[in-house]
């Protein structure tokens, strides 16, 4: 086996072509097992295995600076840049990121997830290069979903006017090439790129210049060469933009990409590359199926089939609600952010794909356009994952509560998210979207709670955010109707009382419930609003118990408990009782299993039992299980 021998980069140049292909299928199969074990992004990463061995190959890494767009590719990267002996503990606890990493190799040069990125770090990094005259190349890898993002697009333009000397890698997978076009193309890149073509033509452009009767003629020489591409390759936008374009070629001939990268690398100036991939490649499922395996979750090699039940997800809950609602009432329109699969919406896009609307990866595009729709009466409901809507904070502000336009927000994968770590944990949404005016914050407890929110929001006239968790969704009773600003009381105690915000209810009813079979009788209300908060019910919490604890899926800092505080402190009552806030620390969260992450920040039920009686004996006298 070749992948024996391979533990850096250093160690590709060894290799002829054809033990690179076959080097290849090797990362493939180690890629397939391991994520059928661990989960994780099947497809986009075997689609650019030829992509990461060919960078590697050609490029002087690290001193080279290569940056992946989004991120969810990079697993053969990170099989050839050290990281091979440890990537079966790939999207684990303390294992390897599903995602480059700046703190796990010095071969990722930003920790990434989010898309759109690149270019913008690459541009960067290339000019502070040039101030510290250092020669060093600098790479984007960059999707052709992640240039529907404005920040790519801005990037792109800023790089032209400054003539950044970057190379901009379009991985297209997406498009297949008709067989004439794509020869005559790949014949065309070839003479473009070329080394000697770009001597010849800076000199002629230099010689040129130097005579005023014929100056006129370098245009003519650049209108020549931007006319032929124009007519046979889709690379006139680019050139637009100042960038020098090349190709498609094929994203997994590495007898046409090595040369090829190594021709457009010697080049100054910004250029693009445009290469032509197959999502799962290498794996019939996933090449068949490639949106079933973005984001695959533990699954049978020989099948295809993911051995994890079909859950009757919260996102599923939501989806079917609404699409349930759009039945009977024509204004309401869904809106998402090139993920109508995993949030549930396909549903809707199947009953009523008039009034359905994938932006792509625009997520301020999606914000701004809703607010567009609610101006002319329509009901519109955009669902984006937290951590993807916190990239729109400005036009939720700006072009939604500003205008007090009527948007229903579905905050979906709010909290934690498990392996995908810290570039992916929904945990700052309550402190951005509390700090809103106009904005109404909720967050449901349990299943049918979600969808009377829904239903309680369709009615409302304002913006209004409703953030519920990933995973199943689950039932745990206690269905009362939804008043705005209302919480409800779900156990009646003494001396302590938890109030506890959507997903934290289950934790809380479990925790009280343990405690009740020691006799330990403490209060639970389940908060149900971030803003506005009950204060009805919060001054009368303070007349019946001592300690008030609040808990959240969320990070502290601005979050629900700081909601809670700010109330008591402005109408001077903070001494009147013990408030703690309780969830996640001012700290990025890791990759790991949610029921793991619960527990290393002692929000699981079990945790939370100790941390009360560890409360209960410092602060109170217990006899006979009753708290004095």
């Amino acid at each position: 086996m070749f992948l024996n021998n391979i533990n850096f980069p250093q160690d590709l140049k060894k290799l002829k072509y054809q033990e690179l292909k076959i080097l290849c299928q090797e990362i493939r199969t180690l890629i397939i097992e391991v994520v059928s074990n661990n989960g994780g992004h099947l497809a986009s990463s075997l689609g650019a295995v030829e992509l990461c061995v060919a960078f590697n190959y050609c490029l002087d890494m690290p001193k080279d600076s290569l940056i992946f767009d989004v991120g969810h590719q990079t697993y053969a990267h990170k099989i050839i840049t050290g990281r091979k002996a440890s990537f079966k503990t790939l999207r684990q606890y303390k294992g390897i990121s599903g995602f480059p990493n700046v703190e796990e190799s010095p071969y990722d040069i930003y920790t990434s997830g989010h898309a759109s990125t690149a270019i913008s770090w690459a541009q960067g990094i290339a000019e502070a290069k040039k101030l510290n005259k250092d020669t060093s190349k600098t790479v984007a890898v960059v999707g052709d979903g992640s240039l529907t993002g404005g920040m790519s697009f801005e990037a792109l333009n800023s790089c032209g006017h400054f003539q950044s000397d970057i190379l901009v890698i379009v991985n297209h997978n997406e498009m297949s090439i008709s067989p004439s076009v794509g020869a005559l193309s790949k014949y065309l890149t070839r003479i473009i790129s070329a080394p000697i073509y770009n001597r010849i033509k800076k000199e002629l452009e230099v010689l040129v210049e130097q005579f005023s009767l014929v100056k006129g003629l370098v245009k003519k020489i650049k209108k020549f060469e931007e006319t032929i591409k124009g007519l046979i390759v889709p690379g006139i936008f680019f050139e637009e933009l100042g960038f020098r374009y090349f190709g498609p070629i094929d994203g997994h001939d590495f007898e046409e990409l090595i040369p090829t990268i190594k021709n457009v690398i010697s080049l100054n100036g910004p250029r693009i590359l445009h290469v032509i991939t197959k999502k799962g490649k290498g794996y019939k499922y996933s090449e068949d199926n490639p949106e079933d395996f973005h984001s695959a979750s533990k699954f049978n090699i020989d099948l295809g089939k993911s051995e994890k039940i079909e859950e009757n997800s919260y996102s599923q809950v939501f989806a079917k609600k609404v699409t349930s609602l759009a039945e009977s009432n024509s204004k309401l329109v869904a809106i998402t952010a090139a993920m109508p699969k995993g949030t549930g919406l396909e549903i809707f896009r199947k009953q009523f794909p008039e009034r359905f609307f994938d932006v792509g990866i625009a997520e301020e595009h999606a914000v701004g356009f809703a607010s567009g729709l609610s101006k002319q009466g329509l009901k519109p409901v955009v669902v984006i994952y937290s951590t993807f809507l916190q990239r729109a904070f400005d036009q939720i502000i700006h072009d939604v509560s500003l205008q007090k336009a009527n948007v229903i927000f579905a905050v979906d994968r709010a909290g934690l998210v498990g392996e995908d770590g810290p570039t992916h944990h929904g945990v700052f949404d309550i402190g951005y979207l509390r700090s809103i005016p106009n904005m109404i914050c909720m967050a449901s407890k349990d299943k049918e709670e979600l969808e009377d929110m829904i239903e309680f929001a369709v009615n409302l006239n304002c913006p209004v955010s409703i953030r519920y968790p990933k995973g199943e969704a689950y039932s745990l009773g206690h269905r009362e109707e939804i008043k705005i600003g209302k919480t409800q009381t779900i156990f009646d105690g003494e001396k302590i009382c938890l109030v506890s915000l959507g997903s934290m209810v289950k934790e809380s009813i479990e925790c009280v419930s343990s405690l009740k079979k020691e006799g330990i009788n403490i209060g639970l209300v389940n908060a149900r609003f971030v803003k506005p908060i009950d204060s009805d019910l919060f001054i009368k919490l303070i007349e019946k118990y001592k300690v008030i604890i609040t808990l959240e899926e969320g990070n502290l800092p601005c979050g629900f408990g700081s909601a809670v505080m700010e109330f008591y402190a402005k109408n001077s009552l903070l001494d009147k009782v013990k408030l703690i806030n309780m969830g996640l620390p001012d700290e990025f969260v890791p990759a790991a299993k949610r029921d793991i992450l619960l527990k290393l920040y002692k929000l699981d039920a079990y945790s939370l039992v100790e941390r009360i009686r560890k409360l209960i004996k410092e602060d109170f006298v217990c006899q006979k299980g009753k708290i004095i």
